[in-house]
C-alpha cells in the first residue's frame, strides 16, 4: 500500500485537535482504516508563529493560536492572564442527562481535558451576578438598577430601570421565550435556518411577523426594536460590542444568552493555553508509537494551494518573508486549520496559478461562503500589581465573591453531616448563582421550611462559595475589567494580582492601537505585516498604561477620578488581535446565509464546486456552530474526521451535532 501524507496547515486549536484525532480516532469502517495514518505515513503539521510547546519545541509565545496565556515574569509558576480566549463551559458528563439535547456545556472541549488528564486542573471560572457598571459617568452595581436608580438611559417604558440584557430578551422574544422556544442544540439549528418574527407588530415597525430572522441585521432588528437609546444601553452594557453588530440575527438570539451575569465556566489553572501544549505532547507521543512520522514545520506558512487529479500542490512561505514562495510539495490531504482572513491570503496567493488545476479556493461560490464569516477584530490588555487594589482601595470595589449550589457541593456537604432530609430538597437551586450570603441562605432556608443553625449556615457558605471574574463594564474604551488576582502556581512567593485592564472589541481596538506609538513616534512597516499576535505579548507605551490607569479609576473611584488612584503596575502586556494573520479574535455569522449549508459544504469546499472533488479541507471556529470558542474549532474539526474519513465520533453526537444540520 502507498504511503499517505496529510498535511495541517495551523497550529491552533483546530490543527491540533485534528492531529491529535487523526492519530487516536477509531474507525467505522474498513474504507475508514484505508484512511487511517500507520506505519511509515507522514502527519505534517505547518505553523506560521512557533508555539512554545514544551522544553522540546521552545517558541516566541505560549500556545493556542488565539488563546495565549501570559505569566508574570514570563514564570510558569507565578500568576497568569488570558490575553485571549479564556474559558469554556463545563459538561457534567457523568449526569443523567448528560447525552441529551438540554444538558448544557461544552462536550468535547470538556472531553479533551478529561482524556489529557487536565480535569485535575479545570476549576470554576464563572462571572459575577452582581457586576460593577460604569456608564455614562454613573457607578452602579446590576442589582441596584431600578425605577428610582436607572441606569442613564432614556429608553421608552422604563427600560433603563431594567437589566441591561433585558434588551435582548425584548427583541430574542420577538419570537421564542425562555419555554416556547428552541431548547435544544437540534432544535436551534433548525431555528437558525427557518425562525422568524412570530409575533404582532405595529405598522410603524420595519420588520414584521412572518420575516425570516437569517436574513436580518441584528442591529438594524434591535434598533428597530429597542430605538436609539434603548439599543445603546444594552451594547454600552453587555460589555462586548461584537454582540449587537449587524450579523445574523437568528443566530444572535442564541449566543447572546451566553453573555448574560451568571453564566457558568471553567477554565485551567496551569493557563488555558496548557491544553494545547499538552495535545501536542500527545500527538508526538501517539506518533511514536503508531511508527508515524510527524514533522512540525514552524515558521512556515501556506502560500497557495491547489488540486490537480486529486493529489493536493501547495506553496509555501517562510515567516521571515511571508509572500515570497519558498518552496512547494504535495499531500494526499490538506487541512487549512485556520481564520477567515488567513484563509483569503492563502486565496490571493492560489488565484496566480495559470495552470489547469482546480483552485478551490477562488471559485465564485467558495468565495461566497467564505464571506459568510464577519471577522471581529478585539484587543486584550494585562497588568499585574503588587496589591489587589481594586478590592482593598476601590470606593466601587467589584464584588467578586457569590455563591452557588453544585452536585459537587451537595457531596461535600453530605460528607460534613449536613443533613440528609435538607439536601434532598435543594435541586431546584442547583447551578443558581447568588450574589450574597444572604441570599442563598433565604432561598435554602425557603427550600426546606426550617431555620439553619448556625453551624450548617457555614456549612453551606464554605462549599457553595466561588470567587469570580467580574467582569466589571463600562462605555469607556476599557470596556470590560476582568479580575484574576494572585492565581500562581506557587502561592510561597511574592502574591502578584493580575488584571485585564481592558478586553474590548469592534472599533474600540483602534482607540488602544493608537497608544501603541507614542506621540514623537512614527509607524515603520506596514499594519499588514505587523505580526505581534504571534510574536506573542507586547510590552504597553507609558501613554498607554497611564491611560489605561485613568479609565480604571473612573470605573473604581468615580467620574473624574486622578489616574495616581490606579498604582503603577508591575508589569502590563498587550495582544491586538486585529493584527494579521488572524485580523479577528473571533467571528460571527452574517445575515442573509443559510448558515447550515455553509458549515457543511465550507469544510470540503470542493463541494460546492460541479464535478470537483478535492480532499482540501477548512476546520476552526470561523465557520463553526460555536463561534467564539474553542469547542467550534474541536468540532469543526470532529465533523470532518466523522463524515470524510469515517471515525467514530468522540462522543455521543445524536442530541449534539457537531455542525449545525439542514432542515426542512
Amino acid at each position: 500500500m502507498a504511503k499517505k501524507t496529510y498535511s495541517i496547515f495551523g497550529a491552533g486549536a483546530a490543527g491540533l485537535y485534528t492531529a491529535w484525532r487523526l492519530l487516536s480516532g477509531t474507525a467505522k469502517s474498513e474504507g475508514g482504516k484505508a484512511k487511517q495514518l500507520t506505519k511509515g505515513d507522514t502527519l505534517e503539521l505547518y505553523d506560521w508563529g512557533k508555539y512554545d510547546f514544551s522544553k522540546e519545541h521552545p517558541g516566541s509565545r505560549a500556545a493556542g493560536a488565539r488563546v495565549c496565556t501570559w505569566h508574570y515574569q514570563n514564570d510558569k509558576t507565578k500568576s497568569y492572564l488570558e490575553l485571549g480566549g479564556m474559558r469554556y463551559s463545563q459538561w457534567d458528563s457523568k449526569a443523567k442527562n448528560a447525552n441529551d439535547g438540554k444538558a448544557p456545556g461544552h462536550r468535547v472541549v470538556t472531553t479533551v481535558i478529561s482524556e489529557l488528564g487536565l480535569d485535575k486542573y479545570s476549576v470554576p471560572f464563572n462571572e459575577s451576578t452582581n457586576p460593577l457598571f460604569y456608564l455614562r459617568t454613573k457607578n452602579m452595581y446590576l442589582n441596584d438598577f431600578s425605577s428610582s436608580n436607572p441606569a442613564p438611559y432614556n429608553v421608552d417604558h422604563y427600560g433603563a430601570a431594567a437589566q441591561p440584557d433585558q434588551g435582548f430578551s425584548i427583541v430574542e422574544g420577538l419570537s421564542v421565550t425562555s419555554t416556547t422556544g428552541p431548547q435544544t442544540r437540534i432544535e436551534w439549528d433548525d431555528f437558525y435556518q427557518h425562525g422568524r418574527i412570530t409575533a404582532e407588530l405595529p405598522e410603524t415597525s420595519v420588520f414584521q411577523k412572518g420575516d425570516l430572522l437569517k436574513d436580518i441585521g441584528y442591529w438594524n432588528l434591535m434598533y428597530d426594536q429597542l430605538g436609539s437609546e434603548g439599543f445603546n444601553y444594552s451594547a454600552d452594557g453587555n460589555g462586548y460590542t461584537s454582540n449587537v453588530i449587524n450579523w445574523n440575527a437568528a443566530v444572535a438570539f442564541e449566543a447572546n444568552n451566553e453573555f448574560t451575569p451568571g453564566n457558568q465556566y471553567n477554565t485551567i489553572t496551569t493557563g488555558y493555553s496548557g491544553m494545547f501544549s499538552a495535545l501536542f505532547d500527545a500527538v508526538v507521543k501517539l506518533s511514536k508509537e503508531k511508527g508515524v512520522e510527524f514533522k512540525y514545520l514552524p515558521n512556515t506558512r501556506l502560500r497557495s494551494i491547489i488540486a490537480k487529479n486529486k493529489v493536493i500542490h501547495y506553496t509555501y512561505a517562510t515567516r521571515e518573508h511571508p509572500w515570497k514562495e519558498a518552496g512547494a510539495s504535495t499531500t494526499d490531504a490538506a487541512w487549512l486549520a485556520m481564520p477567515r482572513h488567513s484563509i483569503d491570503l492563502v486565496a490571493r496567493g492560489s488565484r496566480f496559478d495559470q495552470s489547469d488545476a482546480l483552485d478551490v479556493l477562488n471559485h465564485q461560490k467558495v468565495a461566497l461562503y467564505l464571506e459568510a464569516a464577519i471577522m471581529q477584530p478585539s484587543y486584550k490588555v494585562g497588568m499585574f500589581f503588587d496589591t489587589p487594589w481594586w478590592l482593598t482601595l476601590a470606593r466601587y470595589a467589584p464584588q467578586l465573591t457569590g455563591y452557588v449550589v453544585t452536585d459537587s457541593v451537595i457531596a461535600a456537604l453530605k460528607k460534613e453531616g449536613f443533613p440528609e432530609k435538607y439536601l434532598k430538597t435543594l435541586q431546584p437551586i442547583i447551578e443558581t448563582p447568588y450574589a450574597s450570603s444572604s441570599a442563598l441562605i433565604d432561598a435554602v432556608q425557603g427550600l426546606i421550611q426550617e431555620r439553619l443553625t448556625i453551624k450548617e449556615e457555614e456549612q453551606l457558605l464554605k462549599a457553595a462559595q466561588r470567587y469570580t471574574i467580574g467582569p466589571s463594564v463600562t462605555d469607556t474604551p476599557i470596556r470590560q475589567v476582568v479580575y484574576f488576582g494572585n492565581n500562581a502556581q506557587d502561592q510561597s512567593g511574592e502574591p502578584i494580582y493580575g488584571i485585564l485592564a481592558s478586553y474590548d472589541d469592534e472599533t474600540f481596538t483602534t482607540f488602544w492601537q493608537e497608544l501603541e506609538l507614542g506621540p514623537n513616534e512614527q509607524r515603520h512597516i506596514p499594519l499588514e505585516e505587523d505580526f505581534q499576535t504571534l510574536q506573542g505579548p507586547r510590552k504597553v507605551p507609558p501613554k498607554m498604561v497611564k491611560m489605561l490607569r485613568k479609565q480604571l479609576a473612573e470605573i473604581h473611584f468615580g467620574p473624574n477620578s486622578d489616574y495616581s488612584y490606579v498604582p503603577e503596575p508591575k508589569e502590563s502586556a498587550y495582544m491586538d488581535w486585529s493584527l494579521p494573520p488572524f485580523n479577528a479574535g473571533y467571528h460571527a455569522w452574517a445575515a442573509h446565509y443559510d448558515i447550515a449549508d455553509v458549515q457543511q459544504k465550507i469544510r470540503k469546499p470542493s463541494q460546492l464546486i460541479d464535478g470537483a472533488d478535492a480532499d482540501i479541507f477548512i476546520v476552526g471556529e470561523a465557520y463553526s456552530n460555536d463561534q467564539a470558542w474553542v469547542e467550534g474549532a474541536y468540532c469543526t474539526a470532529e465533523s470532518v474526521l466523522n463524515d470524510f474519513f469515517d471515525i467514530e465520533p468522540i462522543i455521543d453526537n445524536r442530541h449534539y451535532p457537531f455542525i449545525c444540520r439542514p432542515t426542512k
